[in-house]
């Protein structure tokens, strides 16, 4: 392994329609989230579902088609980088968001 990549695949179902923001320098962002399951069973036998929620950025072009094209509920898979950053909330507290900045973008299904 010569090159370590920083690369997340994910294929999830989106939890609300997009957030489609238009800078001041003329790109376009938009912001989402993703939920992906996982099953496991208990010590019961019971199967049990662990879904986890991803929040996606996209900038320019996957930006266009995702305001276009990908609505609330619609599967979709997500190729891009993790990134992680801080600000300072209305009240100065520091938060923390680790988010996947998408490169690619799939439409599956027909939601």
């Amino acid at each position: 392994m010569n090159t370590l990549k920083n690369k997340v695949q994910l294929i999830g179902n989106l939890g609300q329609e997009p957030e489609i923001i238009n800078l001041d320098s003329g790109k376009k962002l938009a912001k989402f989230s993703i939920a992906t399951n996982d099953y496991y069973y208990n010590k019961a036998g019971d199967k049990i579902t662990d879904t986890q929620w991803h929040n996606i950025v996209a900038w320019g072009k996957t930006a266009d088609i995702i305001e276009k094209y990908v609505n609330k509920g619609q599967e979709v898979a997500i190729e891009g980088k993790l990134t992680s950053r801080s600000y300072d909330d209305n009240e100065g507290v520091k938060r923390y968001i680790t988010e996947v900045v998408c490169s690619e973008l799939l439409m599956l299904g027909n939601k």
